[in-house]
């Protein structure tokens, strides 16, 4: 998808997460984003796969706490399965590894970083592959891009960049085509942290499509209770966005919490995941 057609998608999503109480009609919504009703609701179901009605169940307080409600329950068997996630053939299949820490004294030396910039449901993002895997997944804004720019070679200052967009498209496919994700062999992610910060990203991917925990409850899963400020911190911290999906984490209270790429790109991706996996019925 275009970047100019996620900004009005993400412009409606907003709107619809400031007033969802007023449960606004497609009339209003549309008009907020300079389209008609009609062309409004053929973009916006392109996007989502359902109506902007049926979305806007998906951004209530309401279906906010059911996840929470519900996703421990799911987790706990996950993991005791030894599963990624409950249902694995949703599952983004995920590996992650971490530095050794040697290769961290080296910070990348040695190592080719190839990255792209491509489109996704979410605007456009920066992918960052090496070898090893996946080392970087940035979503860009107007206001922000530098600082996509900058992560990629931060923690790699010895490493060699090299832009091409060439090698990292089809990853980058694979990555937001929902129907690519019953693929066999793993997406692996490559990241640099420290070992309490890979044990919270090893636990997110964990966690399946279109469901939600809260930080309290990561930190019972990674065996460290009382922990949620710190889990916060790795969660904050996630240089690979939505492979590593720190945006299926929110607060207690059911509120959506911030977000490193903007609190309404957060919100647009659990309702994305849950438009595509947990579809009621007539949902049309």
């Amino acid at each position: 998808m275009r970047s100019a057609e996620y900004a009005r998608i993400e412009k409606a999503i907003l709107y619809l997460g400031e007033n969802f109480r007023r449960q606004p009609n497609l009339k209003e919504v549309a008009r907020t984003v300079g389209l008609s009703e009609y062309h409004f609701h053929r973009l916006f179901t392109r996007w989502a796969g359902i109506s902007p009605k049926r979305f806007l169940q998906f951004l209530t307080a309401e279906y906010a706490g059911r996840l929470l409600r519900e996703s421990p329950n799911v987790l706990d068997a996950a993991y005791e399965a030894g599963l990624s996630g409950s249902g694995r053939l949703h599952d983004l299949l995920v590996s992650v590894y971490a530095m050794t820490p040697g290769e961290m004294k080296k910070e990348g030396a040695g190592l080719t970083i190839q990255y792209g910039v491509h489109p996704s449901p979410f605007g456009d993002c920066l992918l960052a592959i090496t070898g090893r895997g996946i080392c970087g997944l940035s979503f860009l804004s107007a206001d922000r891009g530098g600082e996509a720019w900058e992560t990629i070679g931060k923690p790699w200052s010895r490493a060699t960049l090299r832009e091409n967009p060439r090698a990292t498209k089809n990853v980058a496919s694979r990555i937001f085509d929902p129907s690519r994700w019953k693929n066999d062999s793993p997406l692996n992610v490559f990241v640099r942290g420290t070992n309490f910060q890979v044990k919270v990203w090893e636990a997110l991917v964990r966690i399946p499509p279109g469901r939600a925990i809260s930080y309290e409850h990561v930190a019972v899963q990674i065996g460290a209770p009382g922990a949620a400020r710190a889990v916060g911190s790795a969660v904050a911290r996630n240089p690979v966005g939505f492979l590593i999906p720190c945006h299926r984490v929110i607060r207690k209270t059911g509120d959506f919490g911030d977000y490193q790429w903007g609190a309404t790109r957060k919100m647009a991706m659990l309702a994305w995941e849950a438009a595509q996996f947990r579809k009621p019925a007539g949902h049309r």
